[in-house]
């Protein structure tokens, strides 16, 4: 497909991870899970993201997992790309060099967040990760847990100083930010939400980044193709009914989790009966009996994004 932009269009999607209850990683239900997203059409996933507990991981688990990850998304028509979240610089580095040392070449960034970063502080970051590793493509996640909003003017000085800087994730449906996103980095790809993708499709190419949606990947990718086509009275109808799904979503689950990866791993539990709904500790998950409340408000007012079909 032809694109001027760093990065092909396509819906991104995060791999989750499944946790036993003694907090091992449950190596075989996310081989399951990958390969599910990948047979469903998704050709390009992530790990260690927000909703991937990238932020709660040990060196060790990163090293456990990240070959695995790799091993599944080897085929060539698919993307993998590995998160780095950490408050430590030299973490980040030793990651992306161990990373290489497996196989990978494209990196989810986020800035560190104990303190947020002042402007020659986020340039040091971006020259020791994306400067310093000319080789690998990397994204930026943009998001308000690092205290700062990269803008699009940020990220055109940035994508100008480093071509291995392809794309950013952002859940915004402001369009004044989606407007300079485009505007003025638009040779990154940038991937945005549900709430945001409808907008940010009528003001050019970009890639949807599927959070909720993926309850039935096919609608998901359907909902991505009318914006990627210009097919916007279809896009707009679905992106209604989606705003409609979410606001029943957060009715279902209420104040019971706060984590990202609570709400994703519910979405792989609706693919996956066997998929754990825990968080690495301290985090709290959904609760079976949220669980099940959340997927009787699916079945009952929003059939038609149950999946199909579901892995036993």
């Amino acid at each position: 497909m032809s694109t001027s932009k760093r990065y092909r269009p396509c819906v991104l999607a995060t791999c989750c991870l499944p946790w036993r209850e003694d907090d091992s990683f449950a190596e075989d239900i996310f081989r399951r899970s990958v390969r599910h997203l990948i047979a469903q059409g998704i050709r390009d996933v992530y790990i260690f993201g927000t909703a991937g507990e990238g932020y709660a991981i040990t060196d060790a688990q990163f090293d456990e997992i990240t070959p695995i990850f790799l091993e599944e998304t080897a085929a060539d028509d698919v993307q993998g790309m590995v998160g780095l979240i950490s408050l430590s610089l030299p973490t980040v580095i030793g990651r992306i060099e161990r990373a290489r040392d497996m196989g990978a070449r494209r990196f989810q960034l986020s800035l560190p967040s104990w303190g947020t970063l002042r402007d020659s502080e986020m340039a040091t970051f971006f020259r020791e990760t994306c400067g310093r590793f000319p080789d690998c493509e990397f994204l930026h996640y943009n998001l308000m847990r690092t205290g700062r909003i990269v803008t699009g003017k940020e990220y055109g000085a940035l994508s100008e100083q480093y071509p291995n800087l392809v794309a950013t994730k952002n859940s915004t449906a402001d369009e004044a930010r989606l407007s300079s996103l485009m505007q003025d980095a638009p040779q990154l790809q940038h991937f945005i939400t549900e709430g945001g993708f409808a907008k940010a499709s009528t003001m050019g190419e970009c890639g949807f980044l599927i959070s909720f949606a993926s309850t039935n990947l096919e609608l998901g990718q359907a909902y991505y193709q009318a914006g990627h086509q210009g097919n916007f009275e279809l896009l707009n109808a679905m992106h209604d009914e989606l705003d409609i799904i979410a606001a029943d979503l957060r009715s279902s689950v209420a104040d019971s989790a706060h984590m990202d990866g609570a709400f994703d791993k519910m979405f792989c539990r609706l693919h996956d009966d066997a998929f754990p709904l825990r968080l690495l500790p301290p985090y709290a998950g959904i609760t079976e009996e949220v669980y099940q409340r959340y997927v009787n408000d699916l079945q009952t007012k929003h059939p038609r994004w149950m999946p199909r079909p579901a892995l036993s």
